[in-house]
């Protein structure tokens, strides 16, 4: 049992926790992630640690509710507890000093992106992050982003913040105007991912990226979160979760990423109607 010992929301259905779990929190390192399990009945679901405090024992995630687990999630609130968190889980990201690494973030993945980027930035790098989302409004972490970059371009799909455009059309825009970049991380939507790789290609610059595909226990035993890397298949969970982004079958997992959307409208569906039931 972890308990929540602070809440808070970041923007519509995007919540951040802080859980008390000591060990993780001394262990972590910046690309790893936990395996929660909200409640006994509850499945086993995956979220990157976006942030540590070893002193105080705590660990923070960030969640956007999009199913059943994740709204149950939300729910929580500080005092309460969640039953399982096992970690840390995956492969560290590899921090060295390359120069300019350039950090890209879109909705969420801005979420995985901050430790990766205040690493770096420790680390000697002179980092440049693109963040992105569809509105001002569903813009997270811009000014934690804004503390660890030297220099940082806000996108929006609307306009209504910074650049109206994707976060792979700035990407385009700076390196066609000569800007250096050593090296590109990118996290958000897969499809924003793919983007990203296909500007980068066109320059070499080395590209790594987050997958966060569907995962059940987290240490390589069910093969659910299989990916296809430069041919090969590889388990995000104990090979990842960062891969060469120029290797990465983006359409494979895409559409497995498809597979259970139906059940989980569902459940989403019967949560709401319980929910509804217990209302006054």
């Amino acid at each position: 049992m972890h308990k929540i010992v602070e809440k808070r929301v970041l923007a519509p259905k995007v919540t951040l926790h802080k859980v008390f779990a000591p060990e993780i929190a001394r262990a972590r390192k910046p690309g790893q992630f936990v395996m929660l399990r909200i409640c006994e009945s509850g499945e086993r679901f995956p979220l990157t640690i976006a942030d540590a405090d070893p002193q105080a024992g705590t660990i923070t995630i960030i969640s956007q509710e999009v199913g059943k687990s994740t709204a149950l999630l939300a729910s929580l609130n500080v005092g309460d507890y969640i039953l399982d968190v096992a970690g840390p889980l995956g492969r560290p990201t590899h921090i060295e000093h390359f120069g300019t690494a350039v950090c890209v973030g879109g909705g969420i993945g801005i979420a995985p992106l901050y430790p990766i980027a205040k690493a770096l930035r420790d680390c000697g790098n002179r980092v440049v992050s693109i963040l992105g989302a569809r509105t001002r409004e569903l813009l997270i972490l811009e000014k934690e982003m804004g503390e660890v970059s030297d220099e940082i371009h806000i996108c929006t799909d609307d306009g209504s913040h910074g650049f109206k455009g994707f976060v792979s059309e700035k990407l385009a825009q700076l390196l066609a105007a000569g800007a250096s970049a050593d090296i590109v991380f990118a996290i958000g939507p897969v499809p924003m991912m793919k983007a990203v790789c296909s500007v980068t290609a066109e320059y070499g610059v080395r590209t790594v990226v987050s997958l966060n595909p569907i995962m059940v226990d987290g240490t390589g035993m069910c093969g659910g979160c299989r990916v296809s890397i430069g041919g090969e298949t590889k388990f995000v969970c104990v090979d990842g979760p960062e891969f060469d982004g120029h290797q990465v079958d983006f359409d494979e997992l895409m559409q497995r990423q498809r597979i259970y959307r139906e059940f989980e409208e569902r459940s989403c569906k019967l949560l709401s109607s319980i929910s509804n039931l217990k209302q006054p």
